[in-house]
């Protein structure tokens, strides 16, 4: 596996920055200062798929496609989404870049199962998925999250659950993870919260490589960070992961990560 680990303290340090304000320009911040310094970034918001850094870096997620914006928080059937919905959003087949209309909290009836080349986008909304199961990436590629909280996630499934519009299988339970990234590629997890889940907050396993996790906050949880689920299972050898400028806050225990 190869790890790179940006010491966030360091980086500050050696570039006498800082200054974070939501909306702050050059404070030394690739990734931020990549959009942020842009004064009209709402209407070029796809100028953040040039922004990752990292294995990470090639994640266009919905970069390519249409605009999609999630109007309606409600998860009532997992099978037959709603249009309006993010988990209609999440399981289409071309790619989306997913924004929301209003503030609103997202509580899932089943884990939130993802389709290739999705930008899910939070900025200027104040998102969260939380209450119920949260995000699964499985076997699929190109996904970036920016800017949604993540918390008091739990397990889910003993369902059927939609996954494509074309599709839907029954899932077992699953472990409760904030991000379950499983077998997935080129996935950018960027300026999330993440707290008080289940089992851990972001976890990669299952062959899952070209990833970058960078600039979350992530507090109040036992079992924060999980690359590679097992020594024996030897494709993880192959794991690529970027770790830079998240916050470790209070109330964390272990898996910093592991």
């Amino acid at each position: 596996k190869d790890f790179v680990v940006f010491n966030l303290r360091s980086i500050n340090n050696a570039t006498k920055r800082r200054n974070l304000g939501f909306l702050s320009c050059g404070t030394g911040n690739p990734i931020d200062d990549c959009w942020r310094c842009d004064p009209d970034w709402e209407k070029n918001r796809k100028r953040l798929a040039d922004c990752p850094i990292g294995f990470g870096k090639g994640a266009i997620g919905g970069r390519n496609g249409k605009f999609y914006i999630v109007t309606d928080p409600s998860d009532k059937d997992v099978v037959n989404p709603k249009p309006g919905t993010l988990r209609h959003a999440v399981i289409q087949k071309e790619p989306l870049w997913i924004t929301f209309k209003r503030d609103m909290v997202i509580k899932l009836k089943a884990e939130l199962i993802m389709n290739s080349f999705k930008t899910i986008d939070g900025r200027g909304r104040s998102v969260h998925i939380a209450g119920g199961p949260c995000i699964t990436i499985q076997y699929v590629t190109n996904i970036i999250i920016h800017g949604i909280n993540i918390h008091d996630c739990k397990q889910g499934g003993n369902m059927y659950i939609r996954d494509s519009p074309d599709h839907y299988g029954w899932r077992t339970l699953s472990d409760g993870d904030g991000v379950s990234i499983f077998g997935g590629s080129h996935i950018w997890i960027d300026h999330c919260s993440l707290s008080n889940c289940q089992d851990g907050l972001i976890d990669a396993i299952r062959g899952s490589t070209a990833i970058t996790i960078s600039n979350n906050y992530m507090t109040h949880h036992n079992k924060v960070m999980l690359l590679g689920h097992s020594d024996s299972y030897t494709q993880d050898k192959n794991m690529q992961v970027t770790i830079a400028f998240n916050h470790f806050g209070e109330g964390l225990v272990q898996r910093m990560p592991r």
